[in-house]
């Protein structure tokens, strides 16, 4: 079992409309279709990555190592609410095909596409201004919510963390 040092098992207290989107144990895709609001996914930027320190556990990854991401920006009607990094080794054939996939969300691939696909716990944290993903996602808050799972197809391992922005709590 990867341990998961300062992330943590269950969400933060949080508002209740905003505590169901970070506590949604299906598809983060569906519960955003949902709303009955546009959805839609723009791709930052996707390729070789440098690690952050409290991912190379969850990809067995030496210090300093490089990884292939995938950053997305989630929207309804045009108004980004979740950032999204979307990591596997960079030298991994069974991922970097799934990630490659433009502005078609992956969370519909990941809940309903790969029946043998095994998925772990998500972890929850709040993270600060000097947290890398914060930074990445250039949100002025000083404190965003967010979760990670690790989820592993043909014993390749792939980790998505997603930031909710403040803009979400307006169509909770």
């Amino acid at each position: 079992m990867i341990q998961d040092t300062h992330w943590l098992p269950q969400p933060p207290d949080l508002a209740p409309g905003l505590l169901a989107f970070v506590s949604e144990a299906g598809s983060l895709t569906e519960r955003l279709l949902a709303t009955g609001h546009r959805f839609g996914v723009q791709v930052l930027s996707q390729g070789a990555s440098q690690a952050n320190p409290d991912e190379l556990a969850l990809l067995a990854l030496p210090a300093d190592s490089l990884l292939y991401a995938r950053h997305v920006l989630l929207t309804l009607d045009d108004t980004p609410v979740v950032y999204a990094r979307s990591i596997a080794r960079l030298d991994c054939p069974i991922w970097q095909p799934i990630l490659d996939r433009g502005s078609r969300s992956l969370g519909l691939t990941l809940f309903g596409g790969l029946p043998q696909l095994q998925r772990g716990p998500l972890h929850y944290q709040q993270l600060g201004p000097s947290h890398p993903l914060h930074q990445a996602c250039a949100s002025d808050s000083t404190s965003l919510t967010a979760r990670r799972c690790r989820f592993v197809l043909e014993q390749a391992p792939l980790v998505v963390c997603e930031l909710f922005l403040p803009a979400l709590e307006d169509f909770t």
